[in-house]
Order: C-alpha cells, then structure tokens, then sequence
C-alpha cells in the first residue's frame, strides 16, 4: 500500500476524532458523503461459536443501534446544538482513541478502510462510558479530498452499560 495513501487516511480519521472531542459536529458532518450509510448493529451473544463474525451481528432490517443517513445525522447534530437532547445537557466529554488503521482495498474511487477504536466518555460528575469495537468505512475520493460514504461500526459489548450512546462513535 502506498505509504502517502496511508498517511492521508490516518490523518482524516485523526482529523475526525478531533472535531468529534471538540463538539465541532457541523464540520464533523462535512467529512461524509451526501449518500452515507452510517449503520451500528446490535451484537448477539450465540451459544455456539459461529464460523463467520458476521454471524454474531444483526443483518439489515433487523436491530441496530445506528442506522443512519447524511440527513439524519444532520438532524441529530444540530438537536445537540439546540440544547433539547436532554441525555446531552450538560454535553458529554469524549476522547476517541483511533487504532489499527488497515487499508484492505482501494479501486482509485474508493476505499476500503478497516480501524479499531476506544470511545472513552464521561459526563456530569460520575457518569463514564467505555465503547470498544472496529469501524468498516469505505472512504471515497470527492474533488479530491476523502469522505465516508459507508460506515459499519461493531462494538466488542453485546450488553452496554451505557445509559445511552448520545455521541458518535
């Protein structure tokens, strides 16, 4: 893989995991593509051990913690900018932690771009939250800068402890 590749795929996730730390969730936005597919389904905990990873997540049109669009995300965004989100007042502090970045495939148009992640947030005086998981994003080349267009994210918890998942992951 080129190493100039590489490196300007790191910096965008970095890039992202700054302005998320920083609540700047407008410019957050502008990173994705106008047809995004932002998806988090719900992990299910088999009794047997499955052959296939993707067997201990939910499919399409089963259950899911995000299954969102560039518009939707939007909406949520500036719901936190009105104030109203009331598992966000006073707002959450994040760190996202962005590891493990491996770049799988890449047709020149787009990417595919496999990371690992730690979402540490904590909130008014005793609330914390630990998210862990892996992201499959499929990055694409837009008048030459990177975008999202697809987003999987997989947490390594079945069972959250999280009273919500009010930030982004």
């Amino acid at each position: 893989m080129d190493s100039e590749l590489r490196h300007a795929i790191e910096d965008f996730l970095y890039l992202e995991a700054e302005l998320l730390d920083e609540r700047r969730l407008r410019e957050w936005l502008e990173l994705f593509t106008d047809d995004l597919l932002y998806w988090m389904p719900v992990r299910h905990n088999p009794v047997d051990r499955p052959e296939d990873l993707a067997d201990e997540l939910s499919k399409p049109g089963e259950s899911y913690y995000f299954n969102d669009t560039k518009e939707t995300l939007r909406v949520r965004v500036e719901r936190l900018y009105s104030k109203t989100a009331w598992s966000e007042m006073p707002p959450s502090r994040t760190r996202h932690l962005i590891s493990n970045i491996r770049v799988k495939k890449d047709d020149l148009s787009e990417m595919e771009v496999h990371s690992n992640f730690i979402v540490y947030r904590t909130r008014m005086e005793k609330d914390q939250d630990i998210f862990v998981g892996t992201r499959k994003d499929i990055l694409r080349r837009v008048n030459g800068q990177i975008k999202i267009a697809r987003r999987t994210i997989i947490l390594d918890q079945a069972v959250l402890g999280a009273k919500n998942i009010s930030v982004f992951l």
